[in-house]
């Protein structure tokens, strides 16, 4: 409750910056085009088109340009904001965090499930008239005999989490154990599974649900057999270095987009074409990064503590600094939940 009313306190201001009569000067130094990063979840046909509306309506409520940037894959999005060359980006939480920490990123908003999840999971597809495949034990077999296909490597549902859940807790290494591993996109990934080309492919709930949407046919053909703990919503990224006028008309867009003014319910409307389907905005930050942080340390620890090729001592300190790390993590979680 206290949360709620919290965000509708913020939504409210919001409006108020975005629709009030002194932002002349903020749109003056406002970038134009605003350049915003979309990652490569699927193609970027699709992408535009779901995109597209909700861009359009930013654009007219900033009173400046707002651009589409594509890239193949998530680092292209990264490196593109690491330049200067995108100012806004929806990023998953594993490419919001290397954007955080190597193109000066910072979160402030977070996406919000149309259907109320509190986020989304990580799966594993595989076709649903494979009889040999069930359970996740089905394709932890290391005997070189299935193709897998993974995702993008800044990806946190398509890469991080099956990274750690899947293989770093079941001691197994993909290139080591299948006959043939590739990074793609989910759609990419789910495609393939569907027509055979790949046994397994990583995935998540969101996508899946676009591809029930976007290729009936194909999702008909395909099962999930395994699902991962939940996964917060996605996060928006703004450059850091944007100017203090900008940071505030544009988060004021983000927090009263959906939720007020004589358009609200269009704009909801807009936003459930999104992706797989958004509701409004939540107010966000780089906390929101923290779980992810520590599932990587916890993927980098069990790496480390696996190879036998390391001095012991080297090996000891790489840990002992991974440990301290994840104390601070676990202190500001620890925080982070005690001021919800």
């Amino acid at each position: 409750m206290f949360k709620k009313a919290m965000i509708a306190g913020i939504a409210l201001a919001a409006f108020a910056t975005v629709h009030g009569a002194s932002i002349g000067a903020a749109r003056a130094d406002m970038p134009n085009p605003l350049t915003f990063g979309i990652i490569s979840t699927e193609s970027s046909q699709g992408l535009k088109k779901s995109f597209n509306p909700f861009l359009e309506d930013m654009g007219k409520q900033l009173g400046v340009e707002v651009k589409a940037f594509f890239a193949s894959d998530y680092a292209g999005v990264i490196e593109a904001m690491r330049f200067k060359k995108v100012d806004v980006a929806w990023f998953g939480n594993k490419s919001a965090m290397e954007a955080v920490d190597r193109a000066d990123g910072e979160v402030f908003v977070q996406t919000v499930d149309v259907t109320g999840n509190p986020g989304y999971w990580s799966l594993l597809l595989t076709q649903k008239n494979n009889d040999k495949l069930n359970k996740l034990e089905d394709v932890l077999k290391c005997d070189k005999s299935l193709t897998f296909g993974n995702g993008d490597p800044n990806s946190t549902s398509g890469f991080l989490v099956p990274s750690f859940y899947v293989f770093a807790k079941n001691d197994v290494d993909p290139k080591k154990c299948y006959k043939s591993v590739r990074n793609a996109s989910h759609e990419t990934n789910a495609l393939s599974v569907a027509n055979g080309q790949v046994d397994f492919a990583t995935n998540n709930t969101e996508s899946l649900s676009r591809l029930q949407k976007n290729h009936p046919d194909a999702y008909a053909k395909i099962k999930a057999i395994w699902k991962s703990p939940l996964i917060p919503n996605d996060p928006i990224v703004w450059r850091s270095d944007l100017d203090k006028g900008s940071k505030s008309l544009i988060k004021g867009f983000f927090l009263s987009y959906g939720r007020l003014g004589p358009n609200a319910e269009a704009e909801r409307k807009i936003l459930s074409g999104v992706s797989s389907g958004w509701a409004p905005f939540e107010d966000s930050s780089n906390a929101q990064l923290y779980p992810i942080r520590q599932l990587q340390l916890f993927k980098d620890k069990r790496k480390l503590a696996g190879d036998e090729r390391m001095d012991a001592a080297e090996k000891a300190k790489k840990i002992a600094e991974i440990d301290r790390k994840l104390d601070v993590l676990k202190v500001l979680s620890e925080n982070q939940l005690a001021l919800r």
